[in-house]
């Protein structure tokens, strides 16, 4: 539910942002991408460099950052969220927000958006008791502002009662349930018309392979790389909502089986190549996954001394090349098929002549040379190489080079539809 959502997290001063950090953790795990402000005295408590650690992306405080204001302006930071967080919740922040305020980055933010805003307030129990705060509270209910919390607890001040910020856990939970409401309202507006909204792959079949693979030496060591598969996720989740049914064979990687498609987990080649031969055939097979080219010739079945390996050669063969075999096929072969190609050096060159070796429609060039972050990392910058020629793409989160790719799938699929009248765009290959 929180997968390629955009949240605007607005943090407070006071002591429980500390705990803001963890959220921001969790929300990151859950597949949200978050712009942070800070408050000035909200970097009394935290500092905008573990929260920009932490996010991965730029903090920002000034409301008058004239760089900031040229290249995207406070406006649009409200604007392109999803949701906006108050985390913490300071009694000023409310009394600001309630009285209509914008003295500040923070409630000018919250003052210039019309999108939902949740609250978690934090502050000493007299001051959350007191006559204004609850007036205050009232008039952001009215507002349509969403609480949670507070919890009631020991105070950093050495009290107790209400006033302690809720878990971290609580407010995903909390975000959880609010995007969970934005579905709903998406879904009743496209049942009014379902001719219009109909998705772009409806009805069509994918295999999407994602990660790398291991490759057993002995029972515990192995041959791999540094793929982490969120380029192959983050696709397999696009043609999910395009509409596509969509399988994912996935190699060993630390992430969660995505919703709304069936996940295949495998360790070594061989498992990754049978894995596909039993799902095919599809319309559309996207080979993400970086494959392993070579394992041990023999697998030992004890552990290798190192007294043993030392002096001799490890010897490898190759592995069964995936990609090859799906777009060799003579028989329900996919009608697109798609490569990736990592270099390191000679991007183009090599990933163009992988192209016409492996017999795929299109091959996705990834510069994966140190200092790119491609390999592990949340960006990527591709060339997309057809037999037209090839589109340079600028650097961009991966579920943004995810979303483009489906997107220029849909294209393709449509043209190819329209140019051969009467045949179905779903199920078998049309031959």
């Amino acid at each position: 539910m929180t997968s390629h959502r955009r949240i605007l997290l607005i943090l407070g001063g006071g002591i429980a942002a500390y705990k803001t950090l963890e959220l921001i953790r969790r929300l990151r795990e859950s597949g949200c991408s978050i712009c942070a402000v800070l408050t000035d005295a909200a970097s009394q408590f935290v500092t905008p460099l573990s929260v920009a650690s932490l996010t991965n992306e730029k903090i920002y405080q000034g409301l008058f950052d004239l760089t900031n204001e040229t290249k995207i302006g406070h406006i649009q930071l409200s604007r392109d969220a999803d949701l906006i967080v108050v985390a913490p919740a300071t009694a000023d922040l409310m009394a600001k927000m309630a009285a209509g305020l914008a003295t500040d980055l923070a409630t000018t933010l919250l003052l210039a958006t019309d999108k939902p805003v949740l609250i978690a307030p934090a502050m000493n129990v007299r001051m959350w008791e007191h006559p204004a705060t609850q007036r205050n509270l009232k008039q952001l209910k009215k507002d349509g502002v969403k609480i949670i919390g507070p919890n009631e607890g020991d105070m950093a001040c050495g009290e107790f009662g209400l006033g302690r910020m809720a878990e971290p856990a609580e407010i995903l939970k909390s975000i959880i349930v609010q995007f969970e409401k934005q579905n709903d309202r998406v879904t009743k507006l496209k049942s009014l018309d379902t001719k219009e909204h109909t998705k772009p792959l409806d009805g069509c079949r994918a295999l999407v392979t994602a990660g790398p693979t291991w490759e057993p030496i002995d029972p515990v060591r192995y041959l791999t790389n540094r793929s982490s598969g969120k380029q192959g996720f983050a696709i397999a989740r696009e043609l999910v909502e395009a509409g596509a049914n969509v399988v994912l064979v996935a190699g060993p990687v630390a992430l969660n089986d995505p919703r709304g498609l069936k996940t295949v987990r495998v360790e070594t080649a061989e498992q990754m190549l049978a894995a596909c031969e039993h799902i095919l055939p599809v319309d559309i097979a996207i080979c993400a996954a970086a494959v392993s080219d070579w394992c041990a010739s023999s697998q030992a079945i004890n552990k290798l001394k190192k007294s043993s390996i030392s002096s001799r050669q490890l010897e490898l063969k190759e592995n069964p090349d995936i990609l090859k075999s799906i777009s060799m096929k003579s028989k329900d072969r996919p009608k697109l098929v798609v490569g990736f190609a990592a270099e390191t050096e000679d991007l183009i060159k090599n990933a163009t002549e992988k192209r016409k070796a492996k017999g795929c429609d299109w091959m996705v060039a990834n510069d994966v040379a140190p200092g790119t972050d491609a390999m592990g990392g949340n960006t990527n910058q591709v060339h997309l190489i057809t037999s037209d020629g090839v589109e340079a793409w600028p650097q961009l989160p991966k579920t943004e080079v995810a979303h483009s790719l489906v997107t220029r799938i849909g294209h393709h699929l449509r043209a190819r539809a329209a140019s051969s009248p009467g045949k179905k765009q779903g199920g078998k290959r049309d031959r």
